[in-house]
């Protein structure tokens, strides 16, 4: 698994106009239920490729980031929060304790 940090919204809009597959993990470094799902995606990261690439959004470094996802995607903000998008729909929207990592194998399969 590799984290790759989105720090402008030119990386949504790339990711907005491709129809590949991509994985968004918006996080909030202050919050200890965001801290709790990414250490669980970091413990599970064996049951997907090393080579699996999730986005990772900081929205407390980059809330206008945050807001432009949840317009293009037209999901509800929330922290944490998985999405799984192509293009410019969101195939998958899960927050907080619901974030699993085996929920994002049937997409990257």
């Amino acid at each position: 698994m590799i984290w790759k940090d989105i720090k402008s919204i030119d990386t949504i809009q790339d990711i907005y106009r491709s129809n590949d597959i991509y994985i968004l993990f918006k996080h909030s470094t202050r919050c200890p239920v965001s801290s709790m799902a990414k250490r669980n995606l970091e413990h599970d990261k064996n049951l997907i490729p090393e080579d699996t690439v999730i986005y990772y959004l900081d929205l407390i470094a980059h809330r206008d980031i945050s807001n432009a996802i949840a317009e293009l995607w037209k999901v509800r903000h929330e922290s944490p929060q998985l999405l799984i998008v192509q293009g410019d729909t969101c195939l998958y929207n899960v927050s907080h304790s619901d974030i699993e990592m085996q929920d994002i194998i049937p997409f990257i399969s």
